[in-house]
């Protein structure tokens, strides 16, 4: 099956994403009938999800106020209005590395918007998903390459290459399909859970 579960590599490698050493092997967890995700016969479309948006009518849309909100330094702009961020410094928090330039980098929905479509945000309406795009709780700067590496995947098929960020990236997961109510597949909850249980040793 397509499912990966990532975090046997923690057994098998002697890591996690605390840093903390896990008593028993990971293995896969199959999916109960009660816990399959029924399947939507309305498409993911993305435009059908408004983003980026200029929720305050500052002339700065969410990529910017992000942008701004983030940078460890002082950011610089394209020209004098200010809408557009051209430079700042920002850390990926999926690899660890440094950013300056604004166009290297990306802004990342935690729970991807395909994803949400398929576990429950497919009856939403447009003002439903426009709030969950925007959403600054799903949202990181990350680097093109990885984000473009993630794709829609959830945690049980992939994980930030940055193993320290295992933590947070599963709460981050966990609370903001929480706040929407959205399904959880069994797969998807298991490693949750593994997850939850390590970084609380």
């Amino acid at each position: 099956m397509r499912t990966v579960v990532l975090l046997a590599l923690i057994a098998i490698l002697g890591l996690t994403g605390c840093q903390l050493p896990v008593k028993q092997p990971l293995h896969p967890a199959e999916p109960q009938p009660s816990d399959s995700i029924p399947l939507t016969d309305t498409p993911y479309q993305r435009k059908d999800w408004p983003h980026w948006i200029d929720a305050d009518k500052n002339c700065r849309n969410t990529r910017q106020e992000l942008l701004i909100a983030t940078s460890r330094a002082p950011v610089q702009f394209k020209d004098t209005r200010q809408c557009t961020v051209k430079a700042g410094l920002w850390i990926g928090p999926y690899t660890g590395r440094t950013f300056t330039r604004a166009s290297d980098v990306d802004i990342d929905h935690i729970v991807p918007l395909a994803h949400a479509h398929r576990h429950g945000a497919s009856s939403w309406t447009r003002a439903q998903r426009r709030v969950f795009a925007n959403d600054f709780e799903n949202l990181l700067v990350v680097d093109d390459a990885t984000n473009q590496a993630k794709s829609d995947k959830a945690p049980h098929e992939w994980l930030p290459p940055n193993r320290a960020f295992w933590c947070e990236y599963g709460r981050r997961w966990q609370r903001v399909k929480d706040k929407y109510r959205l399904r959880f597949s069994a797969a998807e909850r298991y490693v949750l859970k593994q997850l939850a249980d390590t970084c609380l040793q």
